[in-house]
């Protein structure tokens, strides 16, 4: 099936990818008046099932996003968890997913502003392997562009327009030869990476940015703070981190739902480490991987099934 054969959910109703259009003057394409999730689905081979994880959660910080830029989704969590599993469902998926629900502002004329606006709400998805090629880990920099502040616009809504910030940090560290690029905040501590959050192990602890340095308060991040804590035993300290710990970290690693856990291999030209995946890394990464595809019991309520007691079958 192509990308524009493949079912979306637009102008509350399902449709094919070709007949969900927007015009050139949309304001949400123009301005960056916007926001929107990233939900992963994994599949299951030997249950024949795609798991969709952390649905919920997903969908309430959509809510909150959505009401930070005055727009309104007309559906509750529940019916858009709803929504996105019939989605994944019509679409017979029996492979890795990424999900994409947009709000967005639809209104096609000209003018700066969140009120008096229309809102629109559509749901796409796709086949999805993996974020990064990364089995050797990320070459990482510090990059020369900082972290918006939260005085510039809202970091904790997922706004479209906020991930210009994001595109500039990262080509420039491609262009300059790196993987993936790590954002100080305005007043020069870590912020997170292009598009994920960031971990340090030193000494047996975990370290993250805490919410007061302008990141994005990832749901993959949470469940790591989560799995660490409660099935590691590893102690877990959120505070603000200076450029030079990341030189001087045991291991390193980025969180999210697209990446899900990846190590960095090096910082600046400088190795983390001894520049291989370390012990902490791995074994989070290792029960993060088990969790998504079903195989701990424990935690088989972050997980919403695609297919179990649908009419529409996944062969």
């Amino acid at each position: 099936m192509s990308l524009y054969e493949s079912t979306v959910f637009a102008q509350g109703r399902f449709l094919t990818y070709d007949e969900a259009r927007v015009g050139l003057l949309t304001h949400g394409l123009n301005y960056g008046t916007g926001c929107f999730e990233g939900i992963r689905g994994y599949w299951n081979a030997d249950e024949r099932e795609l798991h969709l994880v952390l649905l919920r959660e997903h969908f309430e910080r959509l809510h909150t996003s959505a009401r930070i830029l005055l727009m309104h989704i007309p559906h509750s969590v529940d019916e858009l968890m709803e929504i996105a599993t019939e989605l994944c469902a019509r679409n017979r998926y029996e492979e890795n997913v990424y999900i994409r629900p947009l709000v967005y502002k639809n209104a096609e004329d000209v003018g700066v502003r969140l009120t008096g606006v229309d809102d629109a709400f559509a749901i796409a998805t796709i086949p999805f392997k993996h974020y990064y090629d990364a089995s050797a880990g990320l070459k990482a920099c510090v990059s020369s562009w900082r972290r918006i502040d939260d005085t510039m616009a809202p970091v904790r809504a997922k706004i479209t327009g906020g991930y210009i910030n994001a595109a500039l940090a990262k080509s420039e560290a491609q262009m300059n030869g790196f993987d993936e690029a790590i954002l100080l905040s305005s007043d020069g501590h870590v912020a997170e990476g292009s598009a994920a959050n960031l971990f340090l192990v030193k000494r047996g602890k975990l370290f993250t940015p805490d919410p007061t340095q302008n990141v994005l308060e990832g749901i993959t991040r949470r469940a790591v703070l989560t799995l660490a804590q409660d099935e590691l035993g590893i102690e877990v300290v959120e505070r603000a981190l200076d450029r030079s710990e990341l030189y001087a970290a045991d291991e390193l690693f980025f969180t999210g739902t697209a990446a899900g856990l990846v190590f960095v291999n090096s910082v600046d030209h400088r190795p983390v480490g001894d520049g291989r995946l370390g012990p902490v890394t791995r074994a989070l990464r290792e029960l993060y991987e088990r969790i998504v595809l079903g195989r701990e019991t424990k935690y088989r309520s972050w997980l919403t099934p695609t297919y179990a007691g649908r009419r529409v079958s996944a062969a």
